[in-house]
């Protein structure tokens, strides 16, 4: 079954009936028409008959064409109807008149017939096209609203438990916990945290990549985060029988004196987490990974080594969103998402990598000043 569609409809305005008859006889058969001879008339007309395209003249008495384009142009809900000038006036300095007042096309009299409907098509497809990609751009808000809605939601349900399970677990640990499964209380604390801070990267990242994340930047004791990442991950590391070693900058940093950064504490654990894991899963069975620290004036310098190699294939697209090598499940947002953490809180980050020396990732991070 065809399914049949309404003509577009076309205004015409002029005050000369043979310009309306040879305009009339040439559009009718493809499109609606409808006729005003004067201004106030087709003003009226475009906000009850609301035509998809004006052609309009401009010689006309009381209200010239350029007056009532101006007025269309001035109106919200009649400016985006292109209008189109046919027109006696031929001088260079009419048609850039019409063209600025928002007209978008200027065919001059006498005219082609087959060139009008000609323009009359190209312009109608233009304004459909136009009002596509406006209604997708629409749609994209909305489902961009929707979730940042839905994320926000989602973050607020899961953290409200999670929180809990940081808050006694941590209690319990504070208060001297001594019991058989300090150990365990221990992960369950680390992993909640792990888990909180992937709650809060989900929507987080989003606003990293279009810079409209809001940092609010505090003192973070870096030595300590190091620690509850090390923890989370001991599980993989007896497996694989890794040693992880915490190398501070000895000549500044004791447990009185830790490392400080200025920066954001789910950040900062999230971008170390996303690394250790890294270096975890990439580090050859029985070997040692080292986190080294040091100090400077401005910053402080965080150095994940393993004994394994990036592939050469990847080393210039390591930070690249999607990039991985040799993970069935691998997302390839791991280092990536590492970047962007430590830009978003005016730091940066490098990494070096060979057969022979492994591989070195070093974030840098500024410290309070």
């Amino acid at each position: 079954m065809t399914v049949s569609t309404n003509p577009e409809k076309l205004l015409i305005v002029d005050d000369m009936p043979i310009n309306i008859k040879v305009l009339v006889q040439t559009l009718r058969s493809q499109y609606d028409i409808t006729v005003a001879t004067d201004g106030l008339t087709a003003l009226e007309l475009t906000t009850s008959e609301k035509p998809d395209l004006i052609l309009l003249d401009i010689v006309m008495p009381e209200m010239d064409g350029y007056e009532i384009c101006r007025k269309l142009k001035s109106n919200e809900q009649t400016r985006d109807i292109p209008v189109i000038f046919i027109t006696a006036k031929d001088e260079d300095a009419d048609e850039t008149q019409g063209l600025e007042l928002g007209a978008v096309d200027y065919i001059t009299k006498p005219f082609s017939t087959s060139i009008v409907l000609a323009r009359v098509k190209n312009h109608l497809r233009l304004k459909k096209a136009m009002e596509e990609i406006s209604n997708y751009n629409k749609a994209l808000l909305e489902a961009d609203e929707l979730k940042e809605n839905v994320n926000r939601i989602m973050r607020h349900d899961l953290k409200s438990p999670l929180n809990a399970i940081i808050g006694f677990s941590s209690l319990l640990l504070e208060k001297g916990w001594d019991g058989d499964d300090k150990e365990s209380l221990e992960f369950i604390s680390n992993s909640a945290y792990t888990l909180l801070g992937l709650i809060d990267q989900s929507l987080d990242l989003y606003k990293m990549e279009q810079g409209i994340y809001q940092l609010r930047p505090i003192s973070v004791n870096l030595s300590e985060t190091i620690r509850k990442i090390i923890k989370t991950h001991a599980r993989d590391v007896a497996l694989k029988r890794l040693t992880i070693q915490l190398v501070p900058d000895s000549a500044t940093m004791t447990t009185q004196n830790p490392a400080i950064i200025l920066g954001e504490e789910l950040l900062c654990y999230s971008l170390l987490a996303n690394l250790m894991k890294n270096a975890v899963e990439a580090a050859p069975k029985s070997s040692l990974i080292l986190v080294s620290l040091k100090s400077e004036t401005t910053a402080l310098e965080v150095a994940i080594h393993n004994q394994g190699e990036i592939p050469p294939s990847i080393r210039d697209r390591f930070f690249d969103k999607y990039v991985t090598f040799g993970k069935s499940f691998g997302t390839g947002l791991g280092t990536y998402s590492a970047r962007l953490m430590a830009q978003t809180q005016n730091g940066s980050i490098r990494f070096e990598s060979s057969e022979a020396t492994g591989t070195t990732v070093t974030v840098r991070l500024p410290v309070p000043g």
